[in-house]
């Protein structure tokens, strides 16, 4: 596993020991970032399940000012940290050892209102936890018409559940096994 693309890039990351971690693969990732790469420079970017980082590193080595890292697992926050301080980027990062609701609560006080560009989300697979990230992201203003959420799941994960909950999916980009779906905000009248 390495930096894809930018200031840190082919710079190796670790990953946290065990089988509960299941990094990005290169090939996926250098997809979804080559999707985004066009906005990431100045934008405020939320890695949530971080892992090992390396979504949120990857946005910071192309261009975003600020990134969030969200994991509860501390062997995966020692990692993160271990990571970002490999890359130099531990001055542009926040780490928060918290359940992603929770730390959600706490980005939403520290943005002060300051728009979060993307969010990425990568929970266990088939756990239902994006559906309570969502049902959070709704009532927290710095998610805002123009944020783009992504969410990385299994491929046979049923997301029609979100039109009700005031998101509305924008693209869906397959793999073999897995997806990203991503989500805009609707504005509400």
């Amino acid at each position: 596993m390495r930096v894809i693309a930018g200031t840190a890039r082919s710079l190796p990351l670790k990953s946290p020991p065990g089988m509960e971690i299941r990094p990005t693969t290169d090939k996926i990732k250098e997809t979804l970032f080559n999707m985004l790469h066009w906005d990431l420079p100045g934008s405020v970017f939320v890695d949530l399940f971080s892992g090992s980082g390396g979504i949120g590193i990857e946005a910071l080595s192309r261009g975003a000012k600020k990134a969030y890292f969200v994991d509860n697992s501390p062997k995966a926050v020692s990692c993160i940290q271990q990571n970002l301080t490999f890359t130099k980027m531990a001055d542009r990062a926040v780490v928060l050892r918290q359940d992603a609701c929770s730390a959600m609560e706490w980005i939403r006080s520290a943005c002060r209102e300051e728009p979060i560009d993307f969010l990425f989300m990568d929970p266990p697979y088939d756990e239902g936890q994006e559906r309570d990230v969502l049902a959070v992201l709704r009532n927290i203003s710095c998610i805002t018409e123009e944020s783009l959420i992504i969410v990385e799941a299994s491929r046979k994960t049923n997301f029609s559940y979100t039109e009700e909950m005031g998101f509305y999916p924008v693209k869906e980009k397959c793999y073999k096994t897995n997806k990203h779906v991503f989500f805009k905000k609707r504005i509400s009248l």
